[in-house]
C-alpha cells in the first residue's frame, strides 16, 4: 500500500503519521460510516452551502486555498487553517477521520495530545448528513487522480477494520 502526501507531487509520507491517521480512521469508522458521495450532485449542492457558509468564510477561503502559510505555526503555536483543494493534505485521510474532525474539532483521537488548533468542533452546529455534505463538496472539487488515491485509502481503511 502507498500512501500520498504533498500538493502536486506525491510522496510517501512518513510511516508515525500514516500509522496515527490510521489507528484514527480505523477507530471511528465504526461510528462515523462513510457516506459522503463526490458524485451525489444534490449531496454536493448542499455541502457547497454549508462548507461557504462555515468553512470557508471563516478560516478555508472560498477557492478551499486555506489561510496563508498554513505550513508555518502561528505565535500562538496554532498552524493556520490548512487547503481542502489537491494542494493540501485532506485527501489522504480517510472520510471517517475527516468526519470525526470537522464533528468533533482537532483533539484526540483526531490529533495528538496538548495539540493546539483553532478547528472548532461542529457537531453542535452541523447535522451527521450535513457533515458528509461538506466532506462530499470537498472532494468533488479534487482531480480525478486525487480522488481515486483517497477512495484507495477509504477502502485500505474500511478492509483493517474488518
Amino acid at each position: 500500500m502507498t500512501i500520498y502526501f504533498s500538493n502536486k507531487t506525491h510522496r510517501p509520507i512518513r510511516r508515525a503519521v500514516f500509522l496515527s491517521v490510521l489507528a484514527a480512521s480505523i477507530l471511528n469508522f465504526t461510528i462515523f460510516p462513510v457516506q459522503a458521495d463526490n458524485d451525489a450532485e444534490p449531496q454536493i449542492k448542499r455541502g457547497e452551502k454549508i462548507y461557504n457558509r462555515f468553512c470557508s468564510a471563516l478560516c478555508h477561503k472560498k477557492n478551499m486555498e486555506g489561510q496563508a502559510n498554513w505550513r508555518k505555526r502561528k505565535p500562538d503555536g496554532k498552524l493556520p487553517a490548512p487547503p481542502h483543494d489537491e494542494t493540501g493534505h485532506t485527501w489522504h485521510h480517510a472520510d471517517a477521520l475527516l468526519f470525526g474532525i470537522i464533528k468533533q474539532g482537532l483533539v484526540p483521537p483526531f490529533a495528538p495530545p496538548n495539540y493546539k488548533s483553532d478547528m472548532p468542533a461542529w457537531g453542535g452546529t452541523l447535522s451527521d448528513s450535513d457533515i458528509h455534505a461538506v466532506i462530499a463538496y470537498i472532494k468533488s472539487r479534487w482531480p480525478k487522480e486525487t480522488r481515486k488515491i483517497q477512495a484507495e485509502i477509504n477502502a485500505e481503511a474500511l478492509q483493517r477494520q474488518r
